[in-house]
């Protein structure tokens, strides 16, 4: 395992206001992921986790402390460069898929690389391989609408992994699947971590979070580490 961490973050506050009152969502946050670690944050619902994984993901903002993200101090950095972030270091896999319903299979896959500029022949082609991996190469032309929950968040993980991405971070990627398909997730999770992908993993349940090598809890918007029963 290697040590270069992707994840550091210190002493991380977040709040925001309700009304008259302030509520503290964040509470002097401490997390680092190593590369390569496969990492489940578990919270029950009003935990954080949320809000923590919008910070993980550059998707909100910190009040204090400091969050560098594989190198990058996050709690630096302009909006305009945390675009480029999101879409080039950052592989979103959301419980609902975030699949846009009148593209095909392929066209949902490369539109990270298409937003980067990549044209189309070449975006299909660098991402061929994944989708292989991934069994959709017979689904390429379908629509998410004909595809089985399963298959609609394989799409999403390798809609994911073609950007080549320094983080997976995934929110409930099995809250929207039945058992048998959310298995099958988790051991894709399983497959992509021992190929070396950093992942970080937000769930409730703690079935779930078993299927990463690390859990940490959070608690109201307290990391500890550890899963407890």
């Amino acid at each position: 395992m290697s040590t270069e961490q992707i994840i550091s973050m210190h002493k991380v506050c977040k709040s925001y206001k309700m009304g008259p009152e302030r509520l503290n969502v964040l509470k002097n946050i401490d997390f680092t992921v190593n590369k390569g670690e496969f990492t489940a944050i578990l919270g029950p619902s009003g935990s954080g986790k949320s809000t923590l994984m919008n910070i993980i993901g550059c998707m909100d903002t910190l009040d204090s402390g400091s969050y560098c993200l594989n190198g990058i101090a996050i709690h630096d950095t302009k909006e305009r460069e945390l675009v480029r972030i999101r879409n080039q270091e950052i592989g979103f896999i959301f419980q609902n898929y975030h699949l846009i319903p009148t593209y095909t299979v392929m066209q949902n896959i490369i539109m990270p690389l298409l937003m980067r500029g990549q044209d189309r022949k070449s975006a299909e082609k660098d991402c061929s391989e994944i989708v292989d991996m991934l069994g959709l190469s017979e689904r390429i032309h379908h629509k998410p609408s004909e595809l089985s929950g399963g298959q609609r968040q394989r799409v999403a993980i390798a809609r994911a992994l073609c950007s080549k991405p320094s983080l997976l971070l995934a929110d409930e990627p099995t809250g929207a699947l039945d058992q048998n398909s959310g298995t099958e997730v988790l051991r894709l999770f399983t497959k992509l971590h021992e190929m070396g992908n950093t992942i970080v993993m937000i769930t409730h349940d703690l079935n779930v979070a078993k299927w990463a090598e690390r859990t940490v809890r959070i608690v109201d918007g307290e990391i500890f580490e550890g899963a407890s029963n």
